[in-house]
């Protein structure tokens, strides 16, 4: 599969790092994500591991986080996701979210991970604002 060139790998040297590449892109003004499927993503069964999906959807929804809170900084406390579809080598899976609400220290989001049409997995989390000190 080719990837459109409007994707932007994502440059980082930490743990997404060995995940990746994760790319981005900007649709309808906001920062979109996707990583392309391969072998080192994938379980016994061939297709590409629950761990994996989730790992990509907590970096993507947390950068959309990130970009509520003008780059504040924030941890993940609670990622909840549903399975829908399973996901094969070479698929470009591309994360979507939003922000449903935001407190002084608690961001509520959801999102949705898709091939093409086809929804993979549904997402949605709280992700603590660290305050300094925090």
């Amino acid at each position: 599969m080719t990837i459109d060139p409007d994707w932007r790998p994502r440059i980082t040297n930490d743990f997404p790092y060995l995940v990746g590449p994760v790319l981005e892109r900007l649709e309808d003004g906001r920062r979109i994500f996707a990583f392309m499927a391969d072998a080192r993503h994938v379980n016994d069964r061939g297709v590409v591991h629950g761990g994996m999906l989730m790992t990509f959807a907590d970096q993507a929804f947390g950068e959309v986080v990130l970009d509520s809170l003008e780059r504040r900084l924030c941890a993940t406390v609670q990622l909840n996701t549903h399975f829908i579809a399973a996901v094969q080598v070479g698929d470009l899976v591309v994360a979507r979210g939003e922000i449903v609400r935001g407190t002084r220290s608690l961001v509520f989001m959801r999102g949705f991970l898709t091939v093409g049409d086809r929804t993979v997995a549904a997402i949605d989390g709280i992700w603590k604002v660290l305050h300094s000190g925090g």
